[in-house]
């Protein structure tokens, strides 16, 4: 471990790191600006009279009145910050926060972008991303410096490496591996659809996006095998964003690709185009000093929990893709195709009375669209309806769901059991008993399913 620990505190060219905290501000400065000109603050964080929440964040609510509004704009302005290396040591953590806080608003909002953006935004606190082509440093703010550990740079590759690892690792799925899912996509976009019905295609689609998630990162890093890396990778985000509503994932992938090339050469771009030169002084890290021996146990730790959480799944019974448990926060990207529909019933256990409850009024169409085929959601809304009728001065009242969904084209099926109380059902992390197996038809073409995988909002 000591050579190993000696290559990470070796110094390396600080220039990827400045150039990708300049390109990752930039890319949310834009994200913020979508999110303002498309009215989603209003449609997903103001209009819902309900909110779904992941374990343990309950707590987390929308800010009241124009809130939100004010909410975004400062973080708009703290991406701007990022961009030009302003007050960095501030505008980084503060920024992490703020897009934390809104991605933990509602899981029905879960995308897998978002939460690389929320990783990425907490490791950019913890490297000198500033130190270097930053107005920090032009007005004497931040010491200049022209190197920085060699883990701060690796830790940034391998959390985008990891994506696209676990990405591919998700694809050996049968369904996947089948092509249905796959031809399910190609017929969304007007340039594929006509591939869309042919078997060959279908799988060589299936196949090819599982090659490339597993090889791309390696390919990267290696010269001479870097130029068809990095076609690939233009060529799969590109039409990525044809296929699918994935908003910045592509963009911001795209951008990230430099990361992986030779430091010198991602500085002679910066110096052709930064607007602000400031001299940089080199710096070799105190190997020994604390704060680096730090840095590398950091380094360590954060890499073996993002290789762990997303097998996480392998804990629970069932099918991932079905029971959901296990799916968020694993890159299980774009994967399946569901659809769903779900009635709610309350029991007055006192009295005998039954009735019908509408949960369309309650919640956004991407809310009710999410919720049909995951089991989590549908138990919090259930027992948002317990807790409205008890609030009404009705306590104890059962409310059970019949939840219909239809996985990579197979016959609808139940995916909770009506028999169950879900009001009297805890939410936890736990393996939940009430979710009814996958019954394992074979998948099938079916030219009228659509979508309801993550998209953008």
């Amino acid at each position: 471990m000591r050579p190993l620990r000696a290559r990470l505190l070796a110094p390396v060219d600080i220039a990827p790191l400045a150039y990708f905290r300049i390109i990752f501000g930039a890319t949310l400065l834009v994200e913020v600006f979508r999110f303002f000109s498309k009215g989603w603050i209003k449609t997903y964080y103001i209009r819902p009279d309900f909110f779904f929440s992941y374990y343990g964040f309950e707590w987390v609510k929308p800010w009241p009145g124009l809130g939100m509004y004010v909410h975004f704009a400062v973080l708009g302005v703290l991406a701007a910050m990022l961009t030009v290396g302003l007050f960095y040591r501030v505008a980084a953590p503060l920024f992490w926060l703020g897009f934390s806080y809104v991605f933990l608003l509602d899981p029905a909002n879960y995308l897998n972008h978002l939460y690389l953006v929320c990783l990425l935004a907490f490791l950019l606190i913890w490297v000198p991303a500033g130190r270097a082509f930053s107005l920090d440093t032009r007005l004497g703010l931040a010491r200049p410096s022209s190197t920085a550990p060699t883990w701060t740079l690796w830790l940034i590759r391998a959390q985008v490496g990891l994506v696209y690892f676990f990405g591919g690792i998700a694809k050996f799925d049968a369904d996947w591996l089948s092509g249905v899912p796959g031809a399910m996509f190609l017929r969304k976009w007007e340039l594929t659809a006509p591939l869309a019905e042919k078997a060959w295609a279908a799988r060589l689609f299936a196949f090819s996006g599982t090659a490339f998630d597993l090889l791309v990162a390696p390919a990267l890093l290696w010269r001479r095998t870097r130029p068809w890396a990095v076609a690939a990778a233009v060529a799969f985000h590109l039409t990525n964003a044809n296929l699918f509503r994935i908003g910045i994932f592509p963009w911001l992938m795209i951008a990230a690709l430099p990361l992986f090339f030779e430091p010198s050469t991602v500085r002679r771009w910066l110096e052709r185009v930064w607007p602000w030169r400031a001299s940089e002084a080199a710096e070799t890290p105190a190997t020994g000093s604390w704060t680096q021996q730090a840095g590398v146990a950091f380094f360590a730790l954060w890499l073996t929990l993002q290789a762990l959480l997303p097998l996480r799944h392998f804990l629970y019974p069932g099918e991932v893709n079905w029971t959901e448990q296990g799916h968020n926060f694993s890159w299980h990207m774009k994967l399946r195709n569901k659809k769903g529909s779900v009635i709610f019933e309350a029991r007055d256990p006192r009295t005998g009375e039954r009735w019908d409850v509408d949960p369309e009024p309650l919640l956004s169409k991407r809310q009710y669209s999410k919720m049909t085929t995951r089991p989590d959601l549908v138990l919090q809304f259930a027992q948002r309806i317990a807790r409205q009728y008890e609030h009404q001065g009705r306590p104890g009242i059962q409310v059970f769901a019949d939840v219909w969904v239809s996985l990579n084209g197979r016959p609808h099926q139940p995916l909770v059991d009506p028999t169950v109380d879900l009001a009297a059902q805890p939410h936890s992390l736990r393996a939940a008993t009430w979710i009814l197996p996958l019954r394992e038809e074979a998948v099938a073409l079916s030219s009228d399913e659509e979508d309801a995988d993550a998209q953008e909002p």
